[in-house]
């Protein structure tokens, strides 16, 4: 299949990249503002290179990618629906919980497959986590704690332009939460604190954050974010029932050292890039989105499953501003 890919910054050349090695992929039509990073890709991959979105969806593409800026989602998302092509885009649906609801109106109906791109759903680990929620092994669930820790933060325009911690961030956590519990929040508290790079107090949002969610069967959430960890990139996850405790992450390049004697683990070299903890995943990923260009399966993140996230996010959000715990119901405006 023909596959175009909108946007090619650094997450958008790691996708070309990918779907360059993927045997469904054919061949590969991407265009960038920047011309040079279109070019650049083209030559590496023997892309096609179109000068505009509007030129990638009338070159005959079976599907496209977004990896554009956050700004230009919900035109790309719409574009690519009114032309019939189905759709990848990297996560979010939108700036604002208010556009993305407004891009789900307008594409509701509609018979073109939207994707968002939640990496953690295609990560082995978790895969297999969600398995031993649905089977029932673990009992009843009573905590979750899921973690994000990424080894340094990104640059201050990044973080200004960011939407803030929990919308930037934990979003994943609040996402993978849903996804292998098969629950809903409906409660939050946040709380947040500065202690590292002064850019981030000054564009007011938090470099460290902790949120208890309640799910809607009683189950507690205990979410932990951070932008400053220096051993490297953390992502785990642990899940708790009444017959058995499990966990995502606990391998040898898990970035966390051990001061008991005589206990070596983790042996590896620490997980130093989300790049690198995801690689398989991301293949995963865009592996399924073929799967949903051919038809032979639905979408597996929705705009719906994102959105859903998103209310959490904004939840937190208010919940940190104003010190106090903030429903689900009280943020949704759809």
């Amino acid at each position: 299949m023909r596959i175009g890919i909108l946007g090619l910054g650094r997450i958008g050349a790691f996708h070309a990249e990918t779907l360059f090695g993927l045997d469904a992929v054919e061949s590969l039509v991407v265009a960038d503002p920047f011309a040079e990073a279109a070019k650049t890709a083209g030559e590496r991959f023997g892309a096609e290179v179109a000068d505009s979105p509007e030129a990638v969806l009338a070159a005959g593409v079976d599907g496209v990618v977004i990896a554009a800026a956050t700004d230009a989602h919900p035109g790309l998302i719409l574009a690519a629906v009114e032309a019939g092509v189905p759709v990848f885009c990297e996560k979010p649906v939108a700036r604002t919980m208010a556009e993305g609801v407004e891009v789900l109106k307008a594409v509701q109906g509609r018979d073109v497959p939207i994707q968002i791109g939640y990496n953690r759903r295609f990560d082995t680990g978790f895969v297999n986590a969600r398995a031993a929620v649905r089977s029932g092994e673990l009992g009843t669930l009573h905590t979750v704690r899921s973690t994000t820790l990424d080894p340094a933060p990104p640059p201050a325009a990044y973080i200004a332009a960011s939407g803030g911690i929990f919308r930037d961030c934990s979003v994943h956590d609040f996402d993978i939460i849903r996804w292998v519990t098969g629950r809903e929040v409906t409660e939050v508290y946040a709380v947040g604190g500065n202690r590292g790079a002064d850019f981030i107090k000054e564009a007011g949002d938090a470099d460290t954050t902790g949120a208890i969610l309640t799910l809607d069967d009683g189950t507690i959430a205990v979410v932990s974010n951070s932008r400053h960890n220096a051993r490297g990139y953390d992502v785990r996850m642990e899940i708790h029932g009444f017959q058995d405790s499990i966990a995502v992450g606990l391998e040898d390049k898990l970035p966390l050292r051990s001061v008991e004697p005589g206990v070596t683990f983790p042996a590896g070299p620490p997980h130093d890039f989300f790049m690198d903890r995801f690689t398989a995943a991301y293949r995963a990923e865009l592996t399924a989105f073929t799967e949903v260009v051919a038809g032979s399966r639905p979408s597996p993140c929705t705009i719906e499953d994102a959105l859903e996230a998103g209310w959490i996010a904004e939840a937190c959000t208010l919940s940190l501003r104003e010190h106090r715990p903030v429903t689900i119901a009280e943020v949704r405006t759809a």
